[in-house]
């Protein structure tokens, strides 16, 4: 493929009926200046004409050995006026000779005029309409043709999700495999009750030379104009011949396709320009809130079970906005570049680290883009800047790393307008672990970015048939009424990741200890499970104590630490229920005596311990169905 060379072919020889009607009817003589005016020039948002977008998006000439635009008789002279002012070479107009609809060629037949003669039979095909209206200037040309050339053995439909309002018997609908992106089938203006998919195809296809070499065959036995579009044309490829097409989505609507009137073109320019105003808006913030493992943890990352609430007192909030330049602006405190003296750079050091949140928002950046490119969606070519904040306490196992990575990726969709149809929610927790493990070499599980993606009490099963089978566990969200929890957290802990290593590695090895801890970890969730359900406190305090004293047959003392033991010892003294909500540096707890709940905040302040009281975050509508 990569020898081949690729030529662009952008049709504009449609007969818009309906619309020329309307304009020499409208009696308000406010577009008496576009009589006369093909589609593809009409004024679109931004000062241009719908044309003018298309051709920002394609003269990059390194991308395309060549470009032509196939127009009509009728319309021709208007095209060569616009070639002269845009750089477009006027020798690669190319006429079909129609006047009128009644003699119009139709699309598939443009195209192999286009083909036929110039002889470009040996060349792989990019085809556009360019009389669609679409969305997003800023889409890049290059991405679309890079997955082409990453899917050397199949075609490329691009298609896009359709707005609620778009009836489906309007556009080509696809049906796309989630897994492979090939396109398994091509309905052209199906009724609703025939096909469950929202995915509009629209005259943007890149074809190799093979199925190229397929347009006379297609011709010869179609004759009729209406069986000459595109839409027809995949049906028959797709669905009779089984030729291999991969669907790229792009994050962008596109209208004004085929037959259409004034109001259409007044409602979408109207709209258009409306969404390119939005883009213009006050920057967008997102925020991932810290979370306290209640059961099971840390059994995550060994097909465990787990139960774990996000709670609202800690969170990390990313914020984007557009920009010239891509930036990522790093945080005055966590990502320090400016000290009082040599000193104070050792002490800031010496306490923080090195590892700031800059490269997360970085490594997030990469893996979204590598993402995308390799899943089919194609993001616009528009640059943003990222700055983030957090008040999560650091190395006390709240997960602070994924909370940021979490509301960076928020912020990344929301800015390409990605939904969860682009990326399911099911499996952007991996996404966000392999952010973290695969880019950053931090030692995780999945039980964080869970809660933080679902947010509220939240039931996970990652048992090793479910992961395997679907690519992710089974999630249940629980009622978020539990008794008052709090936790306490060390101001200066040490680094809680070191806590994971040996289990992980007898874990591997098959160790019948570490394997036996792993499933005493995951009955013990199932346990709570219910006793959350039924409101039995006095139950979930004992499994909760149980939880602990596994992880410490399972890690040994000397793992866990003195300073975390001492605070789990604190608690018990009391007659709190006490484990670890994380990987170390911090306790969770509640007291069922609640008349001892403030001396115990003060024994444990005594200690030099921040004592805090839990705000569950609850989910919000949207999130409630997992």
């Amino acid at each position: 493929m990569a020898g081949r060379s690729l030529v662009c072919v952008i049709l504009v020889a449609g007969h818009a009926q309906q619309l020329k009607q309307d304009i020499e009817e409208d009696e308000s003589g406010k577009y008496i200046h576009l009589k006369g005016v093909p589609k593809a020039l009409l004024p679109a948002p931004q000062g241009k004409r719908i044309l003018d977008h298309w051709w920002d998006a394609i003269k990059t000439r390194q991308l395309f050995s060549d470009v032509f635009l196939v127009t009509n008789a009728d319309k021709y002279k208007h095209f060569e006026r616009w070639a002269t002012a845009s750089d477009f070479p006027v020798e690669n107009i190319i006429n079909d000779g129609s006047t009128i609809l009644d003699n119009a060629l139709g699309s598939v037949a443009d195209v192999e005029l286009a083909i036929r003669t110039k002889n470009l039979w040996e060349n792989d095909i990019l085809v556009v309409a360019g009389d669609m209206l679409f969305q997003d200037s800023k889409f890049d040309m290059a991405q679309v043709l890079d997955y082409f050339y990453r899917t050397p053995e199949g075609d490329l439909a691009i298609y896009y999700e359709m707005g609620s309002l778009e009836p489906t018997f309007s556009r080509g609908i696809v049906e796309v495999c989630s897994k492979t992106n090939r396109i398994t089938k091509f309905l052209e203006k199906p009724a609703p009750h025939e096909t469950c998919s929202r995915n509009a195809s629209v005259v943007f296809y890149a074809f190799r030379s093979e199925t190229v070499s397929r347009l006379p065959v297609y011709l010869q036995e179609y004759r009729a104009s209406t069986q000459r579009t595109f839409g027809a044309f995949m049906q028959w490829l797709i669905n009779d011949l089984k030729v291999l097409v991969y669907g790229m989505k792009l994050p962008t609507g596109f209208q004004l396709i085929g037959q259409v009137g004034l109001k259409d073109y007044e409602s979408w320019n109207s709209y258009f320009a409306d969404q390119a105003k939005k883009e213009c808006k006050a920057p967008r913030s997102h925020r991932a809130y810290a979370r306290v493992g209640i059961m099971g943890n840390p059994s995550d990352g060994f097909f465990g079970k787990t139960i774990s609430l996000s709670i609202a007192n800690f969170w990390a909030e990313v914020t984007i906005k557009a920009s010239a330049k891509l930036r990522l602006l790093p945080h005055p405190l966590n990502d320090p570049i400016d000290f009082g003296s040599l000193s104070d750079l050792y002490g800031i050091s010496n306490k923080e680290g090195y590892l700031g949140g800059l490269r997360l928002l970085q490594a997030t950046c990469k893996k979204f883009y590598h993402f995308c490119a390799t899943r089919g969606i194609a993001l616009t070519r528009q640059n943003f800047t990222l700055s983030y904040d957090t008040n999560i306490p650091r190395q006390v196992g709240l997960a602070g790393s994924s909370a940021i990575v979490t509301a960076t990726l928020k912020c990344l969709m929301d800015f390409f307008n990605l939904s969860d149809h682009d990326m399911p929610k099911t499996l952007q927790p991996q996404f966000i672990l392999d952010v973290e493990k695969e880019e950053l070499r931090i030692n995780a599980g999945l039980q964080d970015r869970v809660v933080q993606i679902y947010e509220g009490l939240v039931y996970m099963d990652f048992t090793r048939s479910l992961m395997e089978s679907q690519g992710h566990g089974n999630y249940e969200h629980l009622d978020v009424d539990l008794p008052p929890l709090f936790l306490v957290y060390l101001p200066n802990p040490s680094d809680s990741g070191k806590i994971h290593s040996d289990v992980a590695a007898r874990w591997e090895r098959g160790d019948d200890k570490v394997l036996e801890g792993m499933k005493k970890f995951a009955d013990l969730t199932e346990e709570a499970k219910t006793a959350i359900k039924n409101h039995d406190w006095s139950t979930l305090a004992d499994l909760m104590n149980s939880n602990f004293e596994m992880r410490r047959e399972l890690y040994g003392d000397a793992a866990l630490g003195v300073d975390n033991l001492k605070m789990i010892e604190i608690g018990c003294s009391f007659g709190a229920a006490v484990k670890f909500p994380g990987s170390g540096g911090a306790v969770l707890g509640f007291l069922n005596d609640q008349s001892r709940m403030e001396e115990l905040r003060h024994r444990y302040q005594q200690e030099g311990c921040v004592v805090v009281d839990i705000i569950p975050k609850k989910p919000v509508p949207k999130n409630n169905s997992i």
